[in-house]
């Protein structure tokens, strides 16, 4: 099953086929990042700059800052849901849990 994905919105919303599924001004909550020197950050999101589908899993490099030292920039790949392959419902991460960015993946974008 193919997963449609975009930006709308200059960045604000990521569709999922065809459907607003993620925003931003989301906080989340980095371990084992090298966006800023915090040991876990606390990002807040202000813009997606790309989006793609990696299997099930929709990911998306997001601009924002970290709240606790203010360093301004885009993360690596964070997965933002995953789609099931065989119902094609999409289901969100929670963003306040603790996430790994990059994890060796680097989805084509759509």
């Amino acid at each position: 099953m193919t997963t449609d994905v975009h930006q709308l919105d200059a960045g604000a919303w990521i569709s999922v086929n065809d459907s607003r599924e993620v925003n931003v001004s989301n906080l989340w909550r980095l371990a084992k990042h090298d966006f800023c020197s915090c040991r876990c950050a606390d990002f807040l999101a202000e813009g997606f700059v790309e989006v793609g589908a990696d299997g099930a899993n929709v990911d998306g490099r997001i601009a924002g800052r970290c709240i606790q030292c203010g360093t301004s920039g885009v993360t690596d790949w964070l997965t933002v849901g995953r789609v099931d392959p065989e119902t094609g419902e999409f289901r969100p991460v929670v963003p306040e849990s603790v996430h790994l960015p990059g994890c060796g993946r680097t989805p084509a974008t759509a």
